[in-house]
């Protein structure tokens, strides 16, 4: 005699997220010659018989069905509780719900550092289809606290281990989850000193020659000093190619040790949070802005623009995908760009000399900046990224270009 039955998800995609509407799921249209399929509920594995025609059943073996029941789920501050099924990780996070627009690059998201504090919920629907490979990593590990996919692919899911979800933790109430999920804050929080790394590195590592195209490369080398915010790979491999030779520091590195270095440049990189939480960051960038070429990407751009004296703010939705329009004032040029931020830089905020190069065409959203008589360049988004495939990697041999005259 078979337990309990309970019908599949009107959906019935491996991992996808339902919202819990009644204790009772939803039940499916007939599927196959046997009628309605079924999942039985046990400790075992999980297994497929027929209801509609039990003789269909006689002499015919379980068969094991490839997806699991529901074990976790995602709640929301409004008190909306998802359930899911997860893979990776297991445990409880707590972190901001944002979504990306992108339609590949889930392993660049993954370690990617500026998602730190995040949950990031896919539009594509069908996530891990390209797999995985060490040449997409940004980082060394997942800094996310999470991936939300409607469909994920085979390929991903053997991987294992990629991915932490809100609550796998079955013997926490929804109640519960709720206040962690009202207590919680983004806004005011040091997500950098999570990131960074511990002590200063040589950078080495260079564009693989398949994925070199800089046609551009400078016959001079130029020390370029690395403020690591959440720095990711690509940015130093870009830099790397340009004929740069790479110093990367912690982000609480004195700026007087930095300046000692005698670099040629300085770039301040992408990280995760609010860029007025780190007071520490915003000194350091002006204790260095004007004394030698500056170059500030996401993060860094936020941070410079906080440091001339502007204002930053928190965005209702933010950027986050690869395909956001950008266009520079100064040519009237449109890149496609890759965006991932919460945060942008108040263009009237600025003082009198600061120049807005570019701006999201989506919502006209301060981009770029650039500030001659102080040497310094900056952008909101991520020019290491390929999207367009190219179109912004052209901002790195900007800074070269400044660096250069800055040696005349």
């Amino acid at each position: 005699m078979l337990p309990q039955m309970r019908p599949l998800p009107s959906s019935p995609a491996i991992h996808a997220v339902h919202r819990r509407t009644s204790p009772a799921p939803p039940s499916i249209r007939g599927l196959g010659q046997h009628g309605r399929v079924a999942l039985v509920r046990t400790t075992a594995p999980v297994v497929c018989r027929s209801v509609a025609s039990p003789a269909a059943n006689q002499g015919a073996p379980a068969v094991e069905r490839p997806w699991k029941l529901s074990d976790a789920r995602l709640v929301l501050e409004d008190g909306s509780v998802w359930n899911a099924k997860s893979f990776g990780a297991s445990g409880t996070q707590v972190g901001e719900v944002v979504f990306n627009t992108s339609l590949t690059g889930y392993q660049e998201i993954l370690t990617d550092p500026s998602y730190a504090g995040q949950f990031v919920l896919m539009t594509n629907p069908h996530i891990g289809n390209t797999g995985v490979n060490s040449g997409d990593e940004e980082s060394i590990k997942c800094f996310l606290g999470g991936l939300i996919v409607r469909s994920l692919s085979i390929w991903l899911r053997e991987d294992g281990s990629l991915i932490g979800v809100l609550s796998t933790d079955q013997s926490l109430k929804d109640k519960e989850l709720l206040e962690m999920a009202k207590n919680w804050k983004i806004v005011g929080v040091d997500l950098i000193s999570d990131v960074t790394c511990d002590a200063p590195y040589e950078w080495v590592d260079k564009t693989g020659s398949g994925w070199e195209f800089n046609d551009n490369q400078s016959s001079e080398t130029f020390h370029v000093v690395v403020y690591d915010f959440g720095v990711k790979h690509n940015i130093l491999r870009r830099l790397a190619s340009y004929g740069c030779k790479i110093t990367v520091v912690p982000a609480s590195w004195p700026a007087s040790d930095v300046l000692n270095l005698k670099p040629d440049g300085v770039l301040f990189s992408n990280g995760p949070g609010d860029p007025a939480a780190v007071p520490y960051a915003v000194k350091t960038v002006q204790e260095i802005v004007g004394k030698v070429p500056v170059f500030g990407i996401c993060m860094g751009h936020q941070l410079i623009g906080q440091a001339l004296g502007g204002k930053t703010f928190k965005m209702k939705f933010g950027h986050h995908g690869g395909n956001h329009p950008v266009r520079d004032n100064r040519t009237g040029r449109v890149d496609i760009s890759a965006q991932n931020h919460n945060y942008a830089v108040d263009p009237e905020s600025l003082p009198e000399g600061v120049q807005v190069t570019h701006i999201n065409l989506n919502d006209q959203s301060c981009a770029g900046l650039v500030f001659p008589k102080m040497k310094l360049m900056s952008l909101q988004y991520h020019p290491e990224s390929s999207p367009g495939p190219h179109d912004s990697d052209l901002a790195f041999g900007e800074f070269v270009e400044l660096m250069k005259n800055n040696r005349l």
